[in-house]
């Protein structure tokens, strides 16, 4: 596909579905969808990166997530244990920024302190912002948001009638980046799943029947391919 001619999205936000039914479908365990679904995300990192786009975030852990089965919950943070340093590495590689949003404190520590040092090994580089959502869940993101707003402006005696759209973005976990402009999610499902509410306002939606354990730099092509198909406006207007 001829990527040259057509416009690159800055953001693009995925949500990764797929890994269960691509087990059962593989007639494997659940876990073993989860790694595959890990290892779909390390190439494609590599893949956006290479296409130049700026910033690509991702849905790996929802705070609806914790709901699963102990043993399912147990082995995505042994996934998430071991994966930290391959993203690292492939970072690094690829001149990549990693960044976490969503509320580590529940993790345990040495999970809490991968995340740390994952951010601060890449802070450095300069090339695409790729950010994890883990623990994370779009309301309760504005509600922490909220807290913090109504903290800082009691302690300061600021006045609330100040608060704009922009303003009120600094507080939230995505702060000091820009809204996505092209949300993909796999296996065909419909609907948002209390995924980055208030940043995917205007982003344009594109949904496939991959599933993420499939999903490739040909199948990121064919959305970019749609997303330039769309006619973008923005409150009524170009």
């Amino acid at each position: 596909m001829d990527l040259e001619n057509m416009t690159l999205p800055r953001h693009v936000a995925v949500i990764l579905d797929g890994n269960g039914r691509w087990a059962a479908r593989h007639g494997v365990p659940r876990a073993m969808g989860h790694k595959a679904g890990c290892e779909t995300l390390e190439k494609i990192v590599e893949a956006v990166a290479r296409m130049g786009l700026e910033y690509f975030t991702v849905y790996g852990f929802s705070t609806e997530n914790w709901k699963r089965s102990e043993e399912e919950v147990g082995a995505l943070m042994n996934l998430l244990r071991y994966y930290m340093g391959r993203i690292v590495r492939t970072a690094n590689e690829n001149n990549v920024r990693v960044r976490m949003i969503g509320e580590k404190s529940r993790f345990e520590q040495d999970i809490i302190e991968g995340i740390d040092r994952m951010e601060e090994s890449t802070k450095n580089n300069t090339g695409l912002t790729f950010t994890v959502a883990i623990n994370y869940g779009g309301r309760d993101e504005i509600v922490r948001a909220v807290r913090r707003v109504v903290r800082d402006y009691r302690e300061n005696g600021l006045d609330v009638s100040n608060i704009t759209e922009a303003s009120f973005s600094e507080y939230l976990d995505t702060a000091g980046i820009p809204d996505p402009d092209l949300m993909i999610r796999t296996s065909g499902e419909l609907r948002l799943s209390n995924y980055l509410l208030w940043q995917l306002a205007y982003a344009e939606l594109y949904v496939t029947d991959c599933l993420w354990p499939d999903f490739n730099q040909e199948e990121l092509e064919k959305a970019i391919a749609a997303y330039n198909q769309r006619e973008r406006r923005f409150g009524g207007r170009k």
